[in-house]
């Protein structure tokens, strides 16, 4: 049983010995520089994901068919629209120019009347008309253009005071703000955009 023993145990150290002469002629074999792989260090390359495989999580819902994703569309569309004539666009922002909006639309305006009586001047000064229609368009022209012009400097009058009290150290420049009352003030009440949030008449502003 000795001997039996003996024999496996020197039969394991010639393995060995032979293994690390392999191992050391590889070394020998190798070139200059040689840098050896992941699967000579025994690191396993991780495998890249399938393309086209969602990641791990909450699975998506079902699939829309052609119909329901126009819907979609149409009442994402809606509601891009609901929110822009609430909130308005980049050059609503500001609390100056919400107090410039509250000014206009507290009150009623020249300019709202300009637009229907541009149409009614349009329609009587066409030359087959009699020469009193196209004098009293002519004089309606003027008067809506002199309205519009008065409305508009008592707009920015009140304009200029009220942000000169609210917001002293505003960096808004009075041109600009003059304009954006000026341009709410020719537009019909119901097309202003952002919707007015005062009525007409309204003191607390």
């Amino acid at each position: 049983m000795a001997s039996l023993f003996r024999r496996k145990s020197a039969d394991v150290d010639v393995v060995s010995e032979q293994a690390d002469v392999d191992e050391a002629s590889a070394e020998v074999a190798r070139p200059r520089g040689y840098t050896p792989s992941k699967r000579e260090q025994g690191v396993q390359t991780p495998k890249r994901p399938v393309a086209g495989r969602r990641p791990g999580g909450a699975a998506a819902g079902p699939a829309l068919n052609k119909d329901e994703a126009k819907a979609r569309k149409r009442e994402l569309r809606q509601e891009a629209a609901a929110e822009f004539r609430r909130a308005g666009g980049p050059r609503d922002k500001g609390p100056e120019r919400a107090l410039v909006r509250d000014i206009v639309d507290s009150r009623r305006t020249v300019g709202t009347f300009f637009f229907g009586g541009a149409l009614l001047v349009l329609l009587g000064s066409n030359r087959a008309m009699p020469p009193i229609v196209q004098y009293v368009s002519n004089l309606l022209w003027v008067v809506l253009a002199l309205g519009v012009v008065i409305d508009g400097i008592l707009i920015s009058r009140k304009v200029k005071r009220m942000v000169r009290e609210r917001f002293p150290n505003t960096t808004q420049r009075n041109g600009s703000l003059y304009l954006y009352a000026i341009m709410r003030s020719l537009t019909f009440r119901r097309m202003r955009v952002p919707n007015p949030r005062v009525k007409i008449g309204d003191k607390n502003i």
